[in-house]
């Protein structure tokens, strides 16, 4: 039973709620029963179980520590903990070759990354590209907003500008998200296959990338909003995509 905030481990822990630790030890935390058995489920490996004196661990669980409720109070996330987290191993998946890719730029808010990768998993996506300025995806606001996604699609960082020549070589027809110069998505023929980009939440997709799309498309707004949540529209058109 760890009952000390300044305790070694819990030190640690703590430390991993900046990415540069996180990268460093290519570790993560997670919080909540669903996204530890997510992981377990998903075959990543989960290096210890932490949980609440009173909380029971799952079946599986071969290495677990308990802590009193200070302690995890302190290490936890979430406003409401629910006494059980864990540390994970980054892990590379292999994309499986199908023919369709979300290329993410600059997205900076945690909730909408984690519900675009919710989003592209649920659509079927093959892999999903994060741009250099896009938020980390182990950050655990995203981790909570993929709902386990993040443990079944794969996911890397990539320069866009260098990945998206390396995808056209591969077969790929580049569509990009935009406003300007750019046709309503319904009247677009989807191609075989598809790199989707969607950008920045204010700005949209940089110049330098956009230039590099095939095609431009948008999503008509019928009413007085200026415009669409970025993962509301990039749900939109990756169902689109792969209807």
């Amino acid at each position: 039973m760890i009952t000390s905030i300044y305790n070694h481990k819990v030190k640690q822990w703590k430390k991993l709620g900046k990415r540069k630790n996180r990268e460093k030890t290519g570790t993560f935390f997670i919080e909540g029963h669903h996204l530890i058995e997510e992981a377990y489920r998903s075959g990543w490996e989960i290096i210890e179980v932490i949980a609440e004196e009173g909380i029971s661990v799952p079946d599986w669980c071969r290495n677990n520590v308990s802590v009193n409720n200070e302690v995890f109070k302190y290490v936890a996330r979430t406003e409401a903990p629910q006494g059980i987290a864990a540390i994970v191993s980054m892990r590379k998946m292999a994309a499986n070759g199908g023919g369709s890719v979300l290329l993410v730029d600059a997205i900076q808010d945690p909730g909408n990354l984690g519900t675009m990768i919710r989003t592209a998993d649920a659509a079927g996506f093959d892999a999903v590209l994060l741009g250099d300025e896009t938020v980390d995806s182990y950050n655990d606001k995203v981790i909570r907003a993929t709902q386990g996604s993040l443990f079944h699609i794969p996911i890397s960082r990539v320069n866009i500008v260098n990945e998206i020549p390396k995808l056209k070589q591969q077969g790929y027809e580049i569509w990009a998200s935009a406003l300007t110069e750019a046709v309503p998505f319904e009247t677009a023929t989807v191609p075989e296959k598809t790199a989707l980009i969607v950008g920045n939440e204010g700005a949209g997709i940089q110049d330098d990338i956009l230039q590099l799309a095939d095609s431009i498309v948008n999503i008509p707004i019928y009413g007085r909003a200026e415009s669409l949540n970025v993962s509301v529209a990039a749900g939109i058109l990756m169902y689109y995509i792969r209807r």
